[in-house]
C-alpha cells in the first residue's frame, strides 16, 4: 500500500512534466488521471510542437484517458496536475465528470481553481469537482522558474 497515493500521482505528474521541459521544449506541465487506483490518462503540454493551442496537459490526458476508457466522462477519476488548470482546462474537466483535481504549483495569471477565476470550483456548474491545491507546490513551482530562467 502506498503511504500517501496523492503525492505518489503528483510525482508521476511531475516526471511528465520534467518529459514536457527536456523532450519537447515545451512549459513543464504534466497531468495524470487516476481512477480505482490505476493511471488511466496522462498528459504533458504539447502546445508548441503541436502547434495546437489546445494541447495543455490536462487535455492531452483527457485525450489518453478516452482512447483507452471508450468514453467521454470519467466519474470518480481525480486529475493530478503540476499547475493549476486554465479555464479552458477547467471547463473540460467539469465536462468529462472529473470527480477531483488535486493540483501543484497555483497560477496567479490564469488559475482557474480561485486563484484568478472560479471556474472549477463555481457552483453555478451541474457538476462539482473536490479540488486541492499546493501538494508538491514547490517542487513544481521550481520546474516552472528554472525552465523560464533558462528562455531569458
Amino acid at each position: 500500500m502506498i503511504a500517501n497515493p496523492d503525492e505518489a500521482w503528483m510525482r508521476r505528474a511531475l516526471v511528465l512534466a520534467r518529459e514536457a521541459a527536456v523532450l519537447d521544449a515545451e512549459v513543464p506541465v504534466g497531468a495524470v488521471i487516476v481512477l480505482d487506483g490505476k493511471i488511466v490518462g496522462e498528459g504533458r503540454n504539447r502546445m508548441i510542437g503541436s502547434n495546437d493551442p489546445s494541447a495543455h496537459a490536462e487535455i492531452d490526458a483527457l485525450r489518453d484517458a478516452g482512447r483507452r476508457l471508450g468514453n467521454y466522462r470519467f466519474p470518480g477519476a481525480t486529475l493530478y496536475v503540476t499547475l493549476e488548470p486554465c479555464v479552458m482546462c477547467a471547463g473540460a474537466l467539469v465536462h468529462a465528470r472529473i470527480a477531483r483535481v488535486v493540483y501543484a504549483a497555483s497560477d496567479p495569471k490564469t488559475g482557474a481553481a480561485g486563484s484568478v477565476f472560479d471556474t472549477l470550483i463555481s457552483e453555478r456548474h451541474n457538476h462539482r469537482i473536490e479540488v486541492e491545491g499546493g501538494l508538491l507546490a514547490d517542487e513544481a513551482g521550481e520546474m516552472l522558474r528554472e525552465f523560464f530562467r533558462s528562455r531569458r
